[in-house]
This record gives structure tokens, sequence and C-alpha cells, in this order.
């Protein structure tokens, strides 16, 4: 029992480190050849921050680990659109613009409806995964059509010596690759002889790879980004349950067994992404005690998973 502990423990830490490294690299490699600071927050960092995800997504397409990817997506996104903002707020008074808001809000609930569509029957089919990447890209234009690429930084994050940042998006991918594997496998084996669902251990892992955006987020606001604060959260909402579900599928097709835990969980993943909309649209901007009122929200969602 310890071996599968330490070896998902690994993994965890493999995928986190690693994803670091690949949106580090990447944001400097867009920084080396000219590319605003914005076009790099809508692609690199969207699909960069889901790094973790998209593994274990394909890794569970590959293993058979379907209600585990589904655990990890949900509780990845519950603990986003919850923790992840009401700390934000609670660290900084968070206000988001009507017109990202309407992009990113209705984005994440349109992309959560369409993930526990594809799953209602029990399996999400390789179709079903190229449908919703398909729709995850759609996304991505409608952001890209709505954003002004004239806005460049001078201090753009990432690794800007071109030759490092090439060598350390090796490394990164890598491990990546190595930790998506042992998650999924170490998880699977941890789930049996803990006899609980593998939806509530995918939940937890869920977490553990949705921290280091939680910190990305909480120095963005003390740095007066609260835009890529939102980005960061909101656009990871939409990327997970479309792209990442989608690639797992298109790997090897996702069986989601115990479908009852994961749409109970995706139910109140659907319930607290809307009220969490709805709190921004009504209030222009949501500080401490409302931040923490969304930050309690997340505590439920492992309840129904048990």
């Amino acid at each position: 029992m310890l071996v599968p502990l330490a070896l998902l423990l690994g993994g965890l830490v493999a995928l986190v480190y690693g994803a670091d490294r690949v949106v580090d690299a990447a944001a400097g490699l867009a920084d080396h050849v000219g590319v605003g600071a914005l076009f790099i927050g809508v692609t690199v960092v969207a699909v960069g921050s889901s790094v973790p995800e998209i593994a274990t997504s394909a890794y569970a397409g590959l293993y058979g680990a379907g209600t585990f990817a589904v655990g990890h997506i949900v509780g990845s996104a519950t603990s986003q659109v919850t923790l992840g903002i009401g700390l934000v707020a609670a660290v900084s008074p968070l206000t988001i613009p009507r017109d990202r808001l309407a992009v990113y809000g209705s984005g994440m609930l349109a992309a959560t409806v369409l993930m526990f569509a594809a799953a209602a029957s029990g399996a999400v089919s390789r179709v079903e995964g190229v449908l919703l990447c398909v729709c995850y890209l759609g996304f991505l234009l409608l952001v890209v059509e709505r954003t002004d690429f004239t806005d460049h930084a001078d201090d753009h994050t990432g690794i800007h010596d071109p030759r490092r940042a090439v060598a350390w998006l090796l490394v990164g991918l890598a491990l990546v690759l190595v930790g998506g594997h042992l998650l999924v496998t170490a998880g699977r084996t941890v789930a049996l002889a803990l006899g609980v669902p593998s939806a509530l251990v995918g939940a937890i892992t869920g977490l553990g790879t949705t921290l280091p955006e939680i910190v990305v987020a909480l120095q963005a606001v003390r740095e007066n980004e609260s835009g890529i604060a939102v980005g960061t959260l909101l656009g990871s909402n939409v990327t997970d349950p479309l792209f990442s579900l989608g690639v797992g599928a298109v790997v090897g097709g996702l069986d989601v067994a115990r479908t009852a835990h994961a749409f109970q969980a995706g139910g109140y993943l659907l319930v607290v992404s809307a009220l969490v909309v709805c709190v921004f649209a009504a209030r222009r901007t949501v500080g401490r005690r409302a931040g923490l009122v969304i930050a309690a929200l997340y505590l439920p969602s492992f309840l129904l998973l048990r």
C-alpha cells in the first residue's frame, strides 16, 4: 500500500512541476518571437495550465480509467471555481469585466453541460471526444476574435533564453508524461485497496493539480493583474471538460462506471459555477466576505463522491 501511495504522490509532483516548466518554457519562446502578452494568455496559458489534466485524461483513455478521469476533471474544476476564485477575492477585491464574464462564464457552464451530456451513456466515444475538442477550438476562436493583440507586455514571465526554453520544454513534457502514467495507474491501485470510488481519488488528485493555478492567480491579483487570475481559473474550467476529456476519449474511449457519483459531483459543479457567475454579474466587485463564502462552497463536493 505504501508503494502505490508513494507512486501516486511522485506522479502528482512530476505532473505539476513538469506542467509548470512547460508553461514557462512556452511563454518564453512566445516572448522570444514577439507574440503579445494577451495572445500568450489565451493560447499558451489556457492550454498549458491544463497540461496535467490533459495528460491524466489521455492515460485514463489508455488504461480504461474513465471514471478516474471524470472525477479528476470535476475535482479540478470545482476547486478552481470555488476555492480558487474565493481565495483570490479574499486576498484582493476581484472585478471581472462584463464582456469577459459573459464569454468565460457562459463557456464554463456550457463546457460542464457538454461533458456530462457526453458521459451520460456511461461512455465517451472517440467521436464524442473529437466533438468535444472541436467545441473547445470554437471557444478559443471566439476568445481570440474578442482579444486586442496590440497590448504587448515588456516583462513577460517565462524562460527568456530560447535554448534553455527548448530544453525545459522537452524536460517538462517528459515529466508530464511520466507523472500522468504514475497518477492514473497508482490512483486506481489506491482506490481498489481502500475500497473507495475512483471518482473520489480523481477529485483529490484534481485538487492537487489545481493548486499551482490557484497560486498563480493569487500572485496575479497581488500584482494588480486580475484579468490573468480570471483567465487562468475560469478559462481552465472550459479547457478541462472539453479538451482534456476530449483528448482522453480520442486516445482510447472512456468508460465511466458508477456514473451516479460522478453526476452528483458534476451537478454540484454546475450549480456552484452558475452561482459564482451570478455573484459576479450582480456585484461589480467581489470582496473578502463573499470570497470566503465562495471558497467554503468547495467542501461539500467531497461528500458527493463518497
